[in-house]
């Protein structure tokens, strides 16, 4: 069974006014107090008002679950201790202003990418499943490309910026998407495509080093995993878990389709992005783009169809009813852009939407 790691960027804010705080070097500092001698999870981003926690490769979903809880609450504690609090939220509802972390590579972002990068104040929700090859890994990146969308409508969790209503569920995704390298990307046919167009890329002097390939999903530099990255990060642990299943399933569909030889589908990178617009602009709420037509369809028969799509390795690896769950719970509750959605029209109140974020980030509830 292939493992399953997850990367979480969570919002650092203030724990009365709910707005960001670049408090991610004292938070840092205490999970280092913490955990003298000790490995931790947490590691800074780009901004200083955020905070990063990778988990442990694991092949079960429940011990998965667990350690994205225990991470969570860890980093709860440690931001409490810095003055601050969490929150899962991939871009901030209230107004913030840049504060860009410290180091020669950020400095080298700023100077390069200017406002692009001041304003990257987003989280992203990142899963990695573990692959036998770079080619089995390049052969799943090309069969799971139409898919994608579908992902990022599934964790929309981004629908204020700067203290107003963005209009789309996935903000992020557009913000994120200003980026030179983020994205769809192309088939690429085999590993030594795959890295001869990342050099290619490099060679151009636009991007900083390899980090800087922000497809929607790539080979990790670290680990031999395929990394999906095109997800908010999600307000419930229980959707990053689902994420998580999900992913697996259509890596797991995907090798099988490249050793059973069934080509990937050739949907052009022009349809890839208006897919991801659409699934950002509504999520859940409204039509998507269903990645075998190419063609609106209603979100519920769109996510559907990704369940088939991938039913069989679900059931392989035991997680079909747990996907199933997942889904209905979210086509019954909605994502966590309805949920903002929905406690500020209870409460009037950015301040309150950010409040009882703070909370349901430890919480994994699927209901609002």
């Amino acid at each position: 069974m292939r493992t399953v790691g997850v990367e979480e960027e969570l919002l650092l804010v203030d724990p009365r006014s709910g707005e960001p705080r670049a408090l991610s070097a004292a938070v840092l500092a205490v999970a280092a107090k913490e955990n003298v001698g000790r490995p931790h999870a947490f590691t800074k981003e780009l901004q200083e008002q955020q905070l990063e926690f990778a988990t442990h490769p694991q092949t079960g979903m429940k011990e998965l679950a667990a350690e994205i809880e225990r991470c969570r609450a860890e980093a709860a504690r440690h931001a409490a201790g810095a003055g601050a609090a969490v929150a899962a939220l991939a871009t901030s509802p209230l107004p913030a202003g840049p504060a860009l972390t410290e180091g020669r590579r950020y400095r080298w972002i700023r100077e390069q990418f200017g406002l692009t990068a001041l304003e990257q104040l987003t989280s992203g929700c990142h899963v990695h499943v573990s692959v036998e090859s770079d080619e089995e890994g390049v052969a799943v990146l090309d069969r799971i490309r139409p898919w994608l969308s579908v992902l990022l409508a599934l964790s929309a969790n981004s629908p204020f910026w700067q203290g107003h209503d963005s209009g789309y569920s996935s903000y992020r995704s557009r913000v994120w998407g200003r980026w030179p390298s983020s994205g769809p990307a192309d088939t690429f046919g085999s590993a030594h495509r795959y890295h001869q167009q990342v050099r290619e890329l490099l060679s151009t002097g636009v991007l900083h080093d390899e980090g800087m390939i922000y497809y929607d999903a790539r080979l990790s530099r670290n680990y031999p995993t395929v990394e999906v990255r095109a997800a908010d990060v999600c307000l419930d642990a229980s959707t990053t878990v689902l994420l998580a299943t999900l992913s697996r399933g259509l890596v797991d569909t995907a090798a099988r389709q490249w050793r059973d030889g069934e080509p990937p589908a050739r949907h052009g990178i022009g349809l890839l992005r208006a897919a991801a617009w659409r699934a950002a602009r509504s999520g859940l709420d409204d039509e998507l783009i269903h990645p075998l037509t190419m063609r609106p369809a209603p979100a519920d028969r769109v996510v559907h169809a990704l369940l088939g799509h991938i039913e069989k390795a679900l059931d392989e690896n035991g997680d079909l009813a747990h996907a199933r769950q997942g889904i209905a719970d979210l086509l019954t509750h909605g994502t966590g852009a309805h949920v903002q959605r929905r406690l500020l029209r209870r409460t009037g109140s950015l301040r309150e939407v950010v409040a009882a974020c703070v909370r349901r980030t430890q919480e994994g509830a699927v209901t609002g």
